[in-house]
């Protein structure tokens, strides 16, 4: 059920969707959590080893495929949480939601364009984590290890993609946005 401000209560989009002032965070962690099962699925079929091994060696835990899987969930958790952080925000929503003069882009639904944001935000991911600060903490613990950790491969980059586009997915269908006006969003 959605809660709308009512009287002085400020109109945040934190206050639409699942529970109230609720609904952002827990569109975007599970959408966050959601979007990682799936790209560890990938990469579990791929090369099991990033799971076990890798993942778990970035914090100094020895393999293991529970660890692994754990550590990887979380990261989506977080990584959910800063998107409905960064989406929900009022110059950001109402882009997203804002009518524009290309037809192809105005058909588009509010769902697809948070797809479209999470493509975004999966190619940011892949950049800055896995491209930059992976290899970087993998250098202190081994040098076999950054040889290991497939950062710029293909799969990787599909696999931010893949989490990143279920993650808008996932938010967009479970936190009521569309009740914000775009101009209450790009008024502020």
């Amino acid at each position: 059920m959605n809660s709308l401000p009512m009287g002085n209560e400020s109109k945040d989009a934190v206050q639409y969707g699942i529970g109230g002032v609720y609904g952002w965070p827990v569109g975007g962690v599970l959408g966050g959590v959601i979007g990682t099962g799936a790209f560890g699925l990938l990469v579990w079929f791929v090369n099991p080893e990033i799971i076990q091994a890798t993942i778990p060696g970035l914090y100094g835990f020895e393999p293991g495929s529970e660890t692994g899987w754990v550590i990887h969930l979380v990261h989506g958790a977080i990584l959910g949480l800063i998107f409905a952080s960064i989406v929900t925000r009022d110059l950001v929503l109402g882009t997203l939601l804002a009518s524009v003069e290309t037809e192809a882009l105005s058909e588009l639904s509010d769902t697809i364009r948070f797809v479209g944001a999470g493509f975004a935000y999966g190619i940011l991911v892949w950049t800055i984590l896995p491209v930059f600060a992976a290899p970087a903490q993998l250098g202190l613990i081994s040098q076999s290890a950054i040889e290991e950790f497939p950062a710029l491969a293909a799969e990787a980059m599909i696999g931010h993609v893949l989490f990143g586009m279920l993650l808008g997915a996932v938010f967009a269908v479970s936190v009521d946005v569309s009740a914000r006006s775009v101009d209450d969003t790009l008024k502020n």
